[in-house]
């Protein structure tokens, strides 16, 4: 490994200049009459960047946004026919920047400051697959072979939901066969404290629409004698929860898989503190389920959660009115074991059943994902901890994270692959938020961490 490392660091401040070269396109999957030549500009460049480096590319079209399936030549793999094969996923589209005035600098004009890569997109995802790239890069400029068959895909609909890409693990499964997955498109408490992330909630969601009279009242005419549709949903949805956190839709807790004696223990590595959490979200004080620590709510058990609200009159000044209706977005994370469609259903009935007479009421089902959840003790997750400290110089923890990642399921699912998480974004890197950021030095831990992934994990069986 001694040319891999020494090719890295020999080529860091460039690896750092083409990862800025690669954050400037605008690749904003969620605006394409805005951004649809950014996006087809940005795929494009990736697929070039992966030709230079060695790799054989494929750009797939789809209806959507393009797909990319960059592979290590098998004349540079060792023992071909029977070494293992690999499989690494990115995403190359962003979330919008919006509200642009709350950057310091232009989104998508990165920035280094005090050691970090300010822009959309650094952290989220092109700055954690990039640092892969980069090993890969590693191992074909030397002129060493690789120990496993490596397959990147890199898509650009993840933030929008990878409808492409599920139907092309559908109609290219071959392509994408392997024995493993390990994506990065997590995060890690502190570069002290290197993560492997074995388990995801799932995710689904629905809103719901409360109404009352046909048109807005006057509200000194007839407040009083008609029914509120913003009171009556804030009724509604208080009643999901009791005063103890605990959600109050029935079966909602009936298939969760408890957390064995052997993770609560682990979770104590996790430098994790309520101190820490008040800090990190500015909320003045922390609130859940009872009975559960706080990172076992925020990873680890299911929630409901009112995403948004809208009623009335909002503008400025006063508007003495009644509404027409009200309505409010919810998500529920879900952890192994619940199904998302039988839990939209549960939280259906549920609403339904809790609606005054006074109102009618429409819900609309979502997108669902469902939780995920793989061994941390197996062969393949022990040789990536074992990548992982070599390349931070600290032993990894192992976590559950809150957030979801509804693809990996369908890796599973389809092409029976498990997937581990080996993160490289900070808590404090803005994801989705104004000011997003990449710490340069979990770029370089990450080509490192990468390159003895392949090393490790080419020689299981």
């Amino acid at each position: 490994m001694e040319k891999i490392v020494q090719y890295l660091k020999d080529h860091h401040e460039e690896s750092i200049e083409e990862l800025k070269e690669y954050i400037r396109f605008p690749s904003v999957s969620a605006q394409p009459s805005k951004h649809g030549k950014d996006i087809i500009d940005c795929a494009n460049w990736i697929e070039s960047h992966c030709r230079s480096i060695g790799l054989e590319v494929k750009q797939y079209p789809t209806t959507g946004n393009p797909i990319i399936v960059a592979e290590v030549p098998e004349s540079l793999v060792e023992n071909s026919e029977e070494a293992q094969k690999i499989l690494l996923y990115g995403h190359y589209d962003v979330q919008p920047p919006e509200p642009f005035e709350l950057w310091t600098t232009p989104p998508f004009d990165p920035t280094i400051r005090d050691g970090h890569i300010y822009a959309r997109g650094a952290s989220d995802n092109k700055g954690q697959h990039f640092s892969h790239l980069k090993a890969l890069e590693a191992y074909l400029k030397t002129g060493t072979k690789l120990p496993c068959h490596v397959t990147m895909i890199i898509e650009g609909e993840e933030e929008v939901g990878s409808e492409s890409l599920y139907k092309f693990i559908e109609d290219h499964g071959d392509l994408l066969a392997a024995d493993f997955i390990y994506i990065s498109d997590n995060g890690i408490p502190s570069l002290d404290h290197p993560t492997i992330t074995y388990a995801l909630r799932g995710v689904c969601a629905l809103d719901v629409e409360l109404s009352g009279p046909n048109k807005d009242l006057h509200s000194g005419f007839y407040g009083g004698a008609v029914a509120n549709p913003a009171t009556e949903l804030c009724r509604l949805l208080a009643k999901l929860h009791d005063d103890n956190g605990v959600v109050q839709i029935p079966g909602f807790y009936e298939n969760v898989m408890e957390l064995t004696d052997e993770e609560r223990e682990s979770f104590k590595n996790l430098p994790e503190s309520d101190e820490k959490l008040l800090d990190l979200t500015g909320a003045p004080a922390l609130k859940g389920e009872f009975g559960y620590s706080s990172y076992e709510r925020r990873a680890c058990r299911p929630t409901v959660e009112i995403n948004g609200m809208i009623s009335g009159y909002n503008g400025d000044g006063s508007k003495t009115i009644i509404p027409a209706k009200a309505s409010a977005k919810i998500t529920m994370r879900l952890v192994p074991n619940q199904a998302p469609q039988a839990i939209l259903d549960q939280i259906e009935k549920f609403l339904k059943s809790n609606c005054p007479d006074s109102m009618r009421i429409n819900i609309e089902k979502g997108h669902a994902g469902a939780p995920y959840l793989t061994s941390p003790n197996g062969p393949f997750a022990l040789a990536a901890s074992r990548a992982v400290e070599k390349a931070f110089g600290k032993k990894a923890l192992i976590s559950r994270e809150g957030g979801s990642i509804p693809i990996i399921n369908e890796f599973k699912e389809r092409l029976g692959i498990d997937t581990l998480l080996p993160g490289l974004g900070l808590p404090d890197d803005n994801m989705h938020s104004p000011n997003e950021k990449f710490t340069l030095e979990c770029f370089e831990r990450g080509k490192l961490m990468s390159a003895y992934l392949i090393d490790e994990l080419g020689g299981q069986n």
